[in-house]
């Protein structure tokens, strides 16, 4: 009986945890993980958004930065975290 009232009890602590994990968690690592192959995939000429809100075309990239151009004249190195995302030309 006291067996019982325990999974009774627990069941519903479980429930929440398994709600939680498919609509927050789960939905959080396949972002995470598009935005990743998204980075990856950049090569030079791509044009992309920072997540300032700076439009910019990709000229070189490296393990952890890249080379972004800003206009004729500026050149700068961005961290790929920052990348909001790529434009799609049309």
């Amino acid at each position: 009986m006291e067996q019982g009232n325990f999974f009774a009890s627990i069941l519903p602590i479980v429930v929440i945890f398994a709600i939680m994990y498919f609509l927050i968690i789960r939905p959080q690592q396949k972002q995470a993980k598009d935005h990743k192959a998204m980075v990856d995939a950049l090569g030079k000429g791509d044009k992309i958004i920072t997540s300032g809100g700076i439009k910019c075309t990709v000229v070189k990239t490296n393990n952890d930065f890249i080379t972004v151009k800003l206009n004729d004249e500026v050149m700068v190195e961005l961290d790929k975290q920052f990348v909001a995302r790529k434009l799609d030309e049309q």
